[in-house]
């Protein structure tokens, strides 16, 4: 079994390496490379380990959209979020459960709550991802973000009581909300302490490498401690997540850098890989459904797919409505479908039902699994099918288009200039101090004139990149500036290369020397 899984993990980077170098949508690809993958004679089955899922796959994608989001922006659509994230899982595992239950005979009250909140949260991998490779607008990204950010710790409580019930374990109303409340205020305490304690570790380290290292294991450690106190360890990572990337202002520039790449390449891997085996978990739910009705699988299915998207669609537009949170910031009609429309599941429902015990304390079979498993399939493959292919169109319909570039780089431009007059303050006032010590002037004037000349270059280029471009203007001369000095280093890169090849540099030095270049190089190809 390692060894299939290890070439799933192949295969799921080759086929995003793929889809993004032609420009389609890579999580849909590989949904549809897995499921065709199945239908191959002999191929081997991949059954979902939920552990794998919950415990390897979940965290450390958590743990990048936490680093990667705004918290100002959290803080401030924090009413819509908590609606979106809380509220609404909350609401649809009711009203799923409630349809579940009366559309497949098997289900007691428990098991189709089980299922609900199962179905309940859009996952934080497909919703984030899809919404990236649209290009939505800032704000919608900041709902749908945060959105599965949270949601995830809701819906896994609540499957958590709703299964414990289900299996035979007693428990009052009283008892869910108090396990539901500790699970919430658990995820946090850890969350906070481990965020505030990593960011203190990695600020005495001075190390890139060991800071990088720290932060790889920093998202496990979270959700194990989290879900070993009986806390919710999706909340743990998140809060840790977000800690860490609001105070990464404070890090050394080498462990900025490295960690922006380092994540994004765990990101491409996690998700690639996540996606395929929704895609290759077809044969599990097929063998589930000897024995079961078609008819009662069809109507079902039906059911509880329209209720899921119903629930979702309705629940967004009656809070918008009624918050006054929502109404100020005005929201129109197409972006609120837009969000109601972004309701993808994914692997973390998968990995859920898959958890679900055979049989309950009593030893009797668990009721209605097979069609939990059957119908958790169907809404995870039915909205990345559906939200996926439509999400594009529906955005061109309503004329739903991304941030206006202008104003960040209007905004970009502002912030370069505020920062170059500190810088200039600074020159000054170290001048000063040289000149209170008695210090060589006119070496320091020298280096003061220069570092003028290079901040005087900046400030041109910032206040260019200000500027609407026009016919008259020609090419920004920001622009200018960086096409000529990438073309510059590039040069500078080739004569290296020549310099070892000739054996007058080793191997090692060359790698300081192109490393000198490359941090250049980032630094322009912005």
């Amino acid at each position: 079994m390692p060894a299939e899984f290890l070439a799933a993990l192949v295969v799921s980077v080759l086929v995003a390496g793929v889809a993004r170098r032609i420009g389609w949508s890579s999580p849909l690809v590989l949904v549809a490379v897995g499921l065709a993958a199945t239908l191959i004679p002999g191929m081997p089955h991949l059954v979902l380990d939920s552990n794998l899922v919950l415990f390897v796959i979940l965290p450390p994608l958590l743990w990048t959209a936490g680093l990667e989001s705004s918290y100002l922006d959290l803080r401030k659509n924090f009413g819509a979020v908590s609606n979106l994230a809380v509220l609404l899982p909350l609401g649809t595992t009711a009203v799923v459960g409630l349809v579940a239950y009366h559309t497949v005979p098997e289900l007691t009250p428990a098991a189709a709550l089980v299922l609900g909140a199962i179905v309940a949260p859009p996952d934080a991998v497909s919703a984030t991802s899809i919404g990236r490779k649209l290009g939505l607008p800032r704000r919608l990204m900041t709902l749908i973000g945060g959105e599965s950010l949270l949601n995830d710790a809701t819906s896994l409580t609540a499957y958590k009581v709703s299964l414990a019930a289900a299996i035979g374990v007693t428990q009052s109303w009283g008892h869910a909300v108090e396990t539901f409340l500790l699970a919430v205020a658990g995820g946090i305490v850890v969350g906070v302490i481990a965020g505030k304690l990593l960011v203190a570790i990695r600020s005495r380290m001075e190390d890139a490498v060991s800071e990088s290292a720290i932060g790889l294991v920093a998202p496990f450690v979270c959700y194990l401690v989290g879900e070993e106190i009986h806390g919710s360890g999706v909340l743990a990572v998140v809060v840790a997540s977000l800690i860490v990337g609001q105070r990464s202002t404070g890090d050394g520039y080498a462990t900025r850098l490295q960690d922006a790449a380092t994540w994004r390449s765990v990101q491409l891997v996690l998700e690639s890989f996540a996606f395929l085996l929704i895609g290759l978990q077809l044969p599990q739910v097929v063998e589930q459904l000897s024995g079961l009705s078609a008819l009662m699988l069809i109507t079902s299915a039906a059911a509880v797919f329209a209720t899921v998207l119903a629930v979702r669609i309705a629940w967004v537009f009656a809070f918008a409505a009624l918050s006054p949170t929502v109404r100020r910031v005005k929201p129109g009609p197409a972006e609120l479908f837009v969000v109601a429309w972004a309701g993808m599941r994914g692997v973390v429902s998968l990995a859920a039902a898959a958890a679900v015990p055979v049989t309950t304390l009593a030893g009797d079979p668990f009721p209605g699994r097979p069609n939990i498993i059957f119908l958790t399939f169907v809404v995870v493959i039915g909205t990345l099918l559906l939200h996926g292919l439509t999400l594009p169109w529906v955005i061109r319909r309503f004329d739903i288009s991304a941030d206006d570039p202008r104003a960040d780089d209007e905004a970009v431009a502002a912030a370069r200039l505020r920062a170059l007059d500190a810088s200039d303050r600074r020159l000054e006032k170290e001048l000063n101090a040289a000149r209170t010590a008695g210090k060589p002037m006119h070496v320091y004037e020298e280096t003061a004139e220069a570092l003028r000349m290079w901040n005087a270059r900046r400030r041109v280029v910032a206040e260019s990149e200000a500027l609407e471009p026009t016919e008259e203007m020609g090419p920004e001369p920001s622009a200018v500036y960086r096409k000529l000095r990438l073309r510059m280093l590039a040069a500078e890169r080739e004569a290296l290369i020549a310099t070892r090849d000739e054996n007058l540099i080793d191997d090692e030095v060359l790698r300081e020397l192109m490393q000198d270049l490359d941090l250049r190089e980032a630094a322009l190809d912005r």
